[in-house]
Formats: C-alpha cells, sequence, structure tokens
C-alpha cells in the first residue's frame, strides 16, 4: 500500500459503510426502486474505470437491435455531463462513441436522474433500455443485472474509495444476475473469489480488434491497413491504460513506448506536442490511441502528427448461452412482478 493509500485509508471506512447501508436499505424496501415501462438490463463493476463496460453495452444495444428491439441507452455520461448547450452534441466521450456506433437505431437518454430520462425515451416507444454504469444506481429497477470484472485488475487492490477502486465491497456481488469476467477466458482463480459472494453464471469475454484507422479529424477515420509494419507509440486517456497497451502486443503491435492521461483526458496543444516529442525520442514511426480518446482531441491541430486508434468490439465466449442466460433471467423477473 502506498503512502497516500494509507492516508486515505481511513475515509474508506465510512464510504463502505455507507454504500452497504445504502443498498441493504434498497434489499429491504426502505428505499424504494422506479420501475420503467419495459425491461432494463443493467450493465456495471464493481471497480472505477476500464473493465470493458462500454464496450458490453455496445454489444447488448447490437444484439437487441438484432433482435428487432426498440433500444435505448441510459446513462449519466461523465460527471453528469449531459449535452453541449451549443450544438445539442454529448458532451461525454464514451456517450459520443457509443452514438458514433450505433447512429440513430438507439434513442439515448443522458441524465444524472436516469429514470426521468427513461420514461421520455418509453414515450417514444422505447421498451427495452440499457442501463450503463448501473450496477450502484440502485434506484432504477432491473430485470437482470450484468457485472463485468477486468481480469487484468479484478478487485482494484482490495481496498475501496478513496484509497483503492472499488466501489462497493466485493460481497455487493450478491446482488449480480451474470458475471463477465473480461480480457480473459480462463480464470479458475477469479471465478474462486467470485464464488465466495455469489452463485451467478460466470460468463468471458474479450475486446476484439475490428480496424485501425486514422484520425484526421473526423469521424470515423481512414481505416489503415499497414499498421503492424512500423513501431508504435501508445498514448491515451482511460480508466486502465495498461490494458490497452497489452491488448495492443496481443495484437502484435509493436509497440515501443507509451504516455499515459488521465481517463477522459480533453487534449490540449500542450499534450500534442508532448506525445509528438516522445513519440520521436522513442523512434516510433506512427502514434495510436483508443476509439474513445479521438472524441477528446476536438480543438487541437492534428497536422503535424497522424493518429491511429483502435475501433473494437466485444467478444463475448458462449455468446449464445450468455444471451439465453439473459433472457431467461428477464422471463424470471417479470414472472416474479406479476
Amino acid at each position: 500500500m502506498t503512502l497516500a493509500e494509507w492516508l486515505l485509508w481511513p475515509l474508506s471506512l465510512p464510504y463502505g459503510a455507507a454504500a452497504h447501508l445504502r443498498a441493504r436499505a434498497y434489499e429491504t424496501g426502505l428505499l424504494r426502486q422506479q420501475r420503467l415501462d419495459g425491461v432494463v438490463i443493467s450493465v456495471g463493476n464493481l471497480t472505477v474505470g476500464g473493465t470493458g463496460k462500454t464496450p458490453m453495452v455496445l454489444w447488448i444495444a447490437q444484439r437487441l437491435l438484432a433482435d428487432g428491439k426498440r433500444v435505448g441507452i441510459l446513462t449519466r455520461g461523465y460527471r453528469g455531463e449531459a449535452e453541449n448547450t451549443a450544438t445539442g452534441e454529448p458532451t461525454s466521450d464514451e456517450v459520443r462513441l457509443l452514438k458514433a456506433r450505433l447512429g440513430s437505431q438507439v434513442a439515448f437518454g443522458v441524465s444524472a436522474n436516469r429514470f426521468a430520462a427513461g420514461q421520455k425515451l418509453s414515450c417514444q416507444g422505447v421498451g427495452w433500455f440499457v442501463l450503463d454504469d448501473g450496477f450502484q444506481h440502485l434506484s432504477v429497477a432491473r430485470d437482470v443485472d450484468i457485472v463485468v470484472i477486468d481480469a487484468s485488475n479484478p478487485f482494484g487492490g482490495g481496498r475501496l474509495l478513496p484509497a483503492g477502486r472499488l466501489r462497493e465491497p466485493r460481497t455487493a456481488l450478491s446482488r449480480a444476475d451474470i458475471v463477465v469476467i473480461s480480457r480473459s477466458s480462463h480464470a479458475p482463480a477469479i471465478e474462486a473469489a467470485v464464488r465466495r459472494d455469489s452463485d451467478a453464471p460466470i460468463f468471458y469475454a474479450r475486446p476484439q480488434l475490428e480496424a485501425v484507422r486514422i484520425f484526421r479529424g473526423a469521424y470515423p477515420g481512414d481505416e489503415e491497413a499497414n499498421a503492424r509494419s512500423q513501431k508504435l507509440f501508445a498514448f491515451c486517456g482511460i480508466g486502465n491504460p495498461n490494458a490497452f497497451v497489452a491488448d495492443l502486443r496481443s495484437w502484435d503491435f509493436d509497440v515501443g513506448a507509451y504516455k499515459f492521461f488521465p481517463d477522459h483526458r480533453r487534449y490540449t496543444p500542450r499534450d500534442i506536442a508532448a506525445i509528438e516529442r516522445e513519440a520521436r525520442a522513442a523512434g516510433s514511426g506512427g502514434v495510436i490511441c483508443t476509439e474513445k480518446d479521438i472524441f477528446n482531441l476536438g480543438g487541437v491541430d492534428l497536422r503535424a502528427l497522424e493518429v491511429r486508434y483502435c475501433s473494437i468490439s466485444m467478444c463475448v465466449d458462449n455468446e449464445t448461452e450468455f444471451w439465453r442466460t439473459v433472457t431467461e433471467t428477464i422471463e424470471a423477473q417479470c414472472r416474479k412482478s406479476r
């Protein structure tokens, strides 16, 4: 434990107690959940940042669309930011990514009050909701609770916020209907840890590279076919940056050096100059970032720097069984609530 973690550890005690009491209040009915007129699939995690939650939201939305459902995504956005009042566009990088991928096929409710946002979408004919980052958003009733755990850092060092990365104690997994272990296909130690607190079915999923594109200021970028032929400098501002570098290397990219920024970093000209300078010093022939990062590059001049980004999707093992489990859980919840 670092000095900072030691100093912050006492604050984790009241934080953990408050999280536990809040969850118990909803479990016992002291606090009542609000139920939307439709099916709600919650996707969340136990830790802050970087578990693969957004690709899972994208995967579920696409699967619902394939089944002919009218889909809405309910999300708070980053720090509760909703829309740019001048353009009407969302300001959150994750929301902008999901909108860019899903287009007009999916409706979005971006608000700190996700129940109110869901009610508006319901009036527009939406009957299936994906509750993004919903595991701790207990005020909205859900029909299935999916928790994503990153195999590279499953429990955030075992410490609660603010000393660690856990949002809730691991015992909160008892609320999960389905657990997805991301960035792995076999993690018996993590399974054993999950089993101490939950009997939920466990599935595995991994990020899958779809394409590497050159970003020239507009989305989507131009696809680049030979990105593996040169040494690359990676940069990103995401919740689990080490996992991005590990993914790149697992996809056989030659990553010589990298630079990490805080999650949701909105890049400045100074940032870009530093990336270019460090990439040249490392002898890199190009730079590469995540798809989320390009939505934070607006307003900077990229003429001196050719930026590539990875377009990825979630590859779910045993996806037929996974989706059957989701639908059976929904059906069981519907029978229970009648």
